[in-house]
């Protein structure tokens, strides 16, 4: 573990092959995501902050990080999507390649998101936060972000 960012570590799951990303708890309540492309298979161990990480995102949607996540799927495989997404399938364009080396581990929060109550909005809020965080440690290890998260050294098109 790297030295400074053991707390960051504490909320995530253990990392989970793409494909059995549905089976992760809490998986549809909003959250924080990091994605790993590993040519090791890494499911099932503690998540870590590695350089295999490619890519951090949050959700604060009613459909939770389940369906934040497939809408990642979808972009992946050939639909419109968001940006990194979208940058992850411009230099990745072989779905079924693509698939068997990625990873995920997920950081829910429990928040109602239709709520205006001030511990629910407190609670996205940490959420939003969280992401950022996650891009501080990430490059305070690595001093980059992840490369699908840094618009200026991974291209949409």
């Amino acid at each position: 573990m790297l030295a400074g960012i053991g707390m960051m570590n504490n909320g995530f799951s253990n990392w989970a092959k793409w494909r059995g990303r549905n089976g992760l708890d809490d998986i549809e309540l909003p959250g924080v995501y990091a994605i790993a492309l590993s040519e090791q298979d890494i499911s099932g161990t503690s998540f870590e902050w590695r350089r295999e990480v490619i890519y951090v995102g949050m959700t604060n949607s009613k459909g939770g990080l389940k369906s934040r996540l497939q809408r990642f799927e979808n972009t992946i495989k050939g639909g419109k999507g968001h940006g990194g997404d979208s940058r992850v399938r411009y230099k990745h364009p072989d779905h079924e390649r693509l698939i068997p080396r990625l990873y995920v581990s997920v950081w829910p929060k429990a928040c109602n998101v239709l709520s205006n109550q001030p511990s629910d909005l407190r609670a996205m809020g940490e959420v939003a936060k969280l992401e950022y965080e996650c891009f501080a440690h990430f490059v305070e290890a690595f001093h980059q972000l992840p490369e699908f998260n840094d618009k200026k050294r991974s291209p949409k098109k």
